[in-house]
């Protein structure tokens, strides 16, 4: 084996006496060419990032409506794209469902509503406790009571008894509709951007404002990230700025795509969005988890 080991050597580095000295050669090798190899890619730049969409676990209905994004960059006020990043299209290019867009907005606006309006029966109008005449022998009508509905100043039959809520539960797939509705209206109206995170480098609001300006993002923005902690400079920037808002991706609702004009999410939204919104849209036990919110329970 040795024989075999040092013939080998010597066709191959016949310059080489022996096997330890193959050994460092091969090593200092490896070490100049991953010393090149470190050198050529400190000169290149960063390349662009493309993100491709991952069609293995939830395969889409259409293929053909596969949707493409840029991803913007936070870093400065001058406009760069850094990447390119694929869009799964039954989240991002769904029927655009206007029908169920409202009824989800009828739905935000009436489940946290509770009505004051409050009417008096004829029990709790002060006054009209003595009979106001007789039951027989005068010729009038028969009345127990002044307070009565059918006197001026008496109470009210079947008016508004506070409070009242207006809570109703809407259909599970109507939600999930609603949201990717909503998620495709804006980015075929070209209202939706992506952006690389929310790691802004100053915490002045005119960084804010000039980057809305810079990218026509619209007088109100709304900005999306995956986790609901969000840095102290986009904090501190968008504080004073009403038009400006940050909310968790577990929290983004279609009231509130609507209410601002520009949709601004970072790529792990994106991501986290798309992971729980093709889950809800191919569970099958929709209905067994919706069925604690149906009013026509005993």
């Amino acid at each position: 084996m040795l024989n075999f080991l040092n013939k080998t050597r010597q066709l191959l580095y016949p310059n080489v006496r022996s096997l330890s000295h193959t050994l460092t050669a091969c090593q200092s090798n490896v070490t100049a060419e991953s010393t090149t190899a470190a050198s050529n890619n400190a000169v290149v730049t960063k390349p662009a990032l493309i993100l491709p969409q991952n069609y293995a676990e939830y395969a889409p209905v259409n293929r053909n409506t596969a949707r493409q994004a840029w991803i913007e960059n936070v870093d400065a006020v001058a406009e760069r794209k850094v990447g390119l990043m694929e869009l799964h299209p039954d989240v991002f290019a769904a029927q655009p469902r206007v029908d169920i867009i409202q009824e989800n907005i009828e739905w935000q606006r009436k489940y946290r509503y509770v009505s004051m309006a409050h009417t008096k029966t004829r029990a709790e109008v002060r006054g009209g406790g003595r009979k106001p005449w007789p039951q027989k022998g005068m010729g009038r009508a028969r009345h127990g009571s002044i307070r009565s509905p059918l006197f001026k100043g008496g109470g009210v039959v079947h008016g508004p008894r506070s409070p009242t809520s207006h809570f109703y539960m809407l259909p599970f797939y109507k939600r999930v509709l609603g949201l990717t509705s909503t998620l495709s209206v804006k980015l075929a109206q070209d209202d939706l951007h992506i952006i690389e995170n929310v790691e802004i480098p100053t915490r002045d609001a005119q960084f804010i404002k000039d980057l809305i300006q810079e990218r026509n993002w619209g007088p109100s923005v709304l900005i999306i990230d995956k986790q609901d902690i969000f840095p102290e400079n986009i904090c501190y920037a968008t504080d004073t700025l009403g038009y400006v808002n940050l909310m968790p991706a577990f929290g983004l609702n279609v009231y509130s795509m609507l209410k601002h004009d520009t949709l601004v999410l970072t790529v792990d939204a994106v991501k986290h969005l798309e992971e729980r919104l093709l889950f809800q849209l191919h569970r099958n036990d929709a209905a067994s988890k919706g069925s604690k919110f149906k009013l026509d329970q005993v």
